[in-house]
């Protein structure tokens, strides 16, 4: 894993390197084994590295044997072997056995048409000498990061926004409508970012850009109902064993020792029983436990370990860490979070690393390819209960949902239908699995300033949104719909991101997720609904499939989603950036939430040392958002004061 930076100006031969020392300099963090930069005219493309395939000869930027491409790639390649053997049959010739290099060739031979060979996770960029013309792709599922932005005849890009910041012309500004998104969903919808002119190239896409200006197309998407004839469930658990298993398989090629993370739950139990069985050889694992009882799941990350025999290391995080870190969390989430999940994350990765370990697996991707979040069960119930709305008996079966949430263990019908209730009869919408939480979201935004309110008037994200849905949404049943949502939106733009790739590269760790494997994706997104959300018993057929290869009480618990504490975090800690982010002068400098509206929030908690979900969600959207404008806008060139490139070699061509 690694990271790149480039500027292709068409305005200026001269392209000064220092600009992309610079660039890379900031997110020196995602490369720290060595760096790069190769230098032409109108092109300059830089590279840090973090080694892990070909140590010895895969050094970037590198050409094609004619010297005509030269790239720079972040991610992985996990099919390169058998790519490689393709392109030698075809009489290629390689100096290296990396699989950057059969990337640039693949590309030299079939052009953008390679992207759909590829099985990965990447975001590169390819610099055409002939034609004077660069090329940048990012893998299917958006695993990996890539951003760019435009001025007159200049593209600039890079695997981080502060990156592109580290440009001097590049202005630091929020975009309101940007936010408004991130304070619904979770996150900006692509192409946008919560910055102006600062944008992401969204999953599947690829973007070539020449003095003609810039080029987007689709290379891939997701897409449901094409099942064709229903597998039989015999078949269908054979099919989808056989494509775990080359998942996995090829996510453990690396020339460095390959660990994985091991929190208690069926999906990482389950990538890491396929591990063993592949290399049964000595695994290490790793996982994080709450001192908060009500977030932690030490005991079946001990029953895991236990049962799978692996090496196991794991550490406790108290709500005091999470405020301690939670300003660089943010400093590599680069947005605003409603969440504390990614400080954990942080602490995990920073874990992994101490042990000199650079790759972990995970399970990431399972719950979204087979319904396994409790947005899916909830909305079967509701649409269930909106047949009969008055029905005191229907919500019942909404307290088998987060039986880990306090007031869901006794509630009443009535507070059920409070708090489930939203928009109960509205099931044409195409939007009904999310309703509920995109209206929680959205209560954040009552505590605007009335300016950002002025601003994003007329704007609705859902209206945005509903003009950017795939062809054929309408046709999808009502679980696909909502695995489209979730995965296209939330995983993407926030679990991937926030929690994933920033989390872990900030540690110089390269996450690895066989459930994300394309193959896999197309197989579930083929399945019947009921091969997946079984009545209410969630990821039906991945829970059939590990009988008997992992502990019984993993496959059967309850589901709890991963959660970090909030209330205790922040309202209990005495940290000095937090006494002043929230200090009635920050609001004004910032200019984004209401001070008086904050207070009133901040003043129930303390009142009353409870706080619910939503209030949860405001006050860390205050936090995250306040620190963003501090570290990026206000003060943004003494983040990057005494970081160094690791062994930089320069390439320079007139």
């Amino acid at each position: 894993m690694c990271g790149i930076a480039g500027i292709v100006d068409y305005r200026n031969k001269l392209l000064k390197k220092d600009v992309i020392e610079g660039m890379l300099r900031s997110i020196c963090y995602r490369g720290p084994d060595e760096s790069g930069i190769y230098s032409s005219s109108f092109a300059c493309l830089g590279h840090t590295r973090l080694s892990i395939v070909d140590l010895s000869t895969g050094q970037q930027p590198l050409s094609d044997p004619s010297g005509r491409y030269w790239i720079i790639f972040n991610g992985e390649i996990f099919n390169y072997p058998e790519l490689r053997d393709l392109l030698l049959k075809k009489g290629n010739i390689f100096r290296t056995h990396s699989d950057t290099e059969v990337l640039v060739q693949l590309y030299a031979a079939y052009g953008k048409d390679c992207l759909s060979m590829l099985n990965g996770q990447f975001a590169f960029a390819i610099w055409d000498k002939k034609s004077e013309e660069v090329f940048l792709a990012r893998d299917r599922i958006g695993i990996r990061p890539l951003f760019y932005n435009t001025s007159g005849d200049r593209l600039a890009f890079a695997s981080e926004i502060k990156s592109l910041f580290a440009l001097d012309d590049i202005s630091r500004e929020f975009s309101y409508k940007k936010l408004s998104d991130i304070y619904t969903f979770w996150t900006a919808i692509t192409p946008g970012t919560a910055f102006r002119d600062i944008y992401e190239l969204s999953p599947g896409h690829f973007l070539i850009y020449n003095r003609k200006g810039i080029t987007i197309g689709k290379y891939w998407e997701l897409t449901y109902n094409d099942t064709g004839s229903i597998l039989p469930l015999n078949k269908a658990l054979d099919q989808f064993n056989e494509l775990f298993y080359d998942a996995v398989r090829i996510r453990l090629r690396a020339d460095v020792e390959v660990a994985a993370y091991l929190s208690g739950g069926i999906d990482s139990s389950s990538t890491v029983a396929y591990i063993k069985n592949i290399e049964p050889g000595v695994l290490n694992t790793f996982s994080i436990g709450f001192d908060d009882k009500n977030f932690d799941e030490s005991s079946y990350q001990s029953e895991a370990v236990s049962y799978l025999n692996t090496r196991h290391k794991s550490i406790t995080c108290t709500s005091k860490e999470i405020s301690e870190i939670f300003p660089r969390v943010i400093w590599h989430t680069e947005t605003p979070v409603t969440r504390t999940a990614p400080a954990p994350m942080l602490l995990l990765s920073g874990l992994v690393r101490d042990n000199n370990i650079k790759v972990v697996i995970t399970g990431e991707g399972a719950d979204e390819m087979l319904a396994g979040y409790d947005i899916f069960k909830e909305a079967k119930i509701r649409r269930f209960w909106a047949k009969q709305p008055d029905s005191a008996i229907r919500p019942k079966l909404l307290k088998r949902l987060n039986p880990f949430l306090p007031q869901m263990k006794d509630a009443n019908p009535a507070i059920l239908k409070m708090f489930y209730g939203y928009k109960l009869e509205d099931i044409d919408n195409p939007f009904y699995s999310h309703l509920l939480r995109w209206n929680n979201s959205n209560h954040i935004k009552k505590h605007l300033t009335q300016q950002v309110k002025s601003e994003i008037e007329g704007y609705s994200p859902t209206d945005h949104l509903r003009e950017n849905l795939p062809a054929g949404f309408d046709r999808w049943n009502y679980l696909e719909k909502s695995q489209w949502l979730e995965t296209s939106i939330f995983m993407s733009g926030y679990l991937l991101s926030s929690q994933g790739d920033r989390m872990a590269m900030a540690n110089s760790v390269e996450g690895r997720y066989p459930f994300l494997d394309y193959r896999v994706i197309e197989f579930c997104n083929r399945l019947p609904a009921d091969y997946k959300l079984h009545g209410l018993n969630e990821k039906y057929l991945l829970k059939k499939l590990m009988l008997n290869k992992i502990p019984d009480s993993i496959i059967k618990r309850a589901k709890q989603p991963y959660r970090a504490p909030i209330k205790n975090a922040f309202m209990q800690s005495r940290s000095e950036y937090l006494k002043e982010i929230l200090s009635q002068e920050y609001f004004s400098k910032a200019g984004i939430f209401d001070f008086n509206s904050i207070s009133g929030v901040l003043q129930k908690i303390e009142r009353t040392g409870n706080s619910t979900e939503v209030d949860d969600m405001i006050l860390v959207a205050v936090i995250s958002t306040h620190l963003l404008y501090k570290q990026f806008i206000e003060g943004f060139k003494e983040n990057l004061n005494g970081r160094k490139l690791s062994n930089l070699k320069t390439i320079e061509e007139t």
